[in-house]
């Protein structure tokens, strides 16, 4: 990259993780659990039937399972996230959000849309939303593939 170019992935990871720290204090504000548990419930609730296999959450919300397993822990805990087991497969461990889940959610919701359209979305315009939004969703599918790619070739 030129030194006269932006840094645009600097700039990008950055604005990310200050606009989450942002999302963070303000839940803790309003004495609302941290943003994790957020984008966790969403990931169940947007299953099929508010339920996703424990390894498909790990990837849907792109984080270790071993992370994950500790915050469905403290999720079901708390009554918002039960577990369940496959009648056909014992290993297949299924989550499923509740309907204090739900309603827990759909509070933080509140709070992280507001935040998120004041510090970022305001500002990208409208009409380049749309090819961001496109940039952001290949770059993520182009990371997946590298990750399959080189589990494949740990396998053989």
């Amino acid at each position: 990259m030129s030194s006269k170019e932006p840094d645009v992935w600097f700039r990008f990871v950055r604005a990310h993780r200050t606009v989450i720290r942002e999302i963070e204090r303000r839940l803790a504000e309003a004495d609302l659990p941290p943003y994790a548990w957020y984008d966790a419930l969403w990931g169940l609730e947007s299953g099929p039937d508010g339920t996703r296999r424990m390894h498909e959450l790990a990837d849907v919300l792109a984080i270790e399972r071993y992370n994950l397993t500790r915050l469905v822990d403290r999720l079901e805990k708390d009554g918002l996230v039960v577990r369940s087991r496959s009648d056909g497969d014992g290993r297949a461990a299924f989550a499923s959000i509740t309907d204090a889940g739900r309603v827990l959610r759909k509070k933080m919701w509140k709070i992280y849309e507001s935040t998120v359209d004041e510090l970022f979305l305001s500002q990208i315009e409208p009409e380049q939303r749309r090819g961001f939004a496109d940039a952001l969703e290949r770059t993520a599918g182009l990371a997946m593939e590298a990750g399959v790619q080189i589990r494949s070739r740990r396998k053989t």
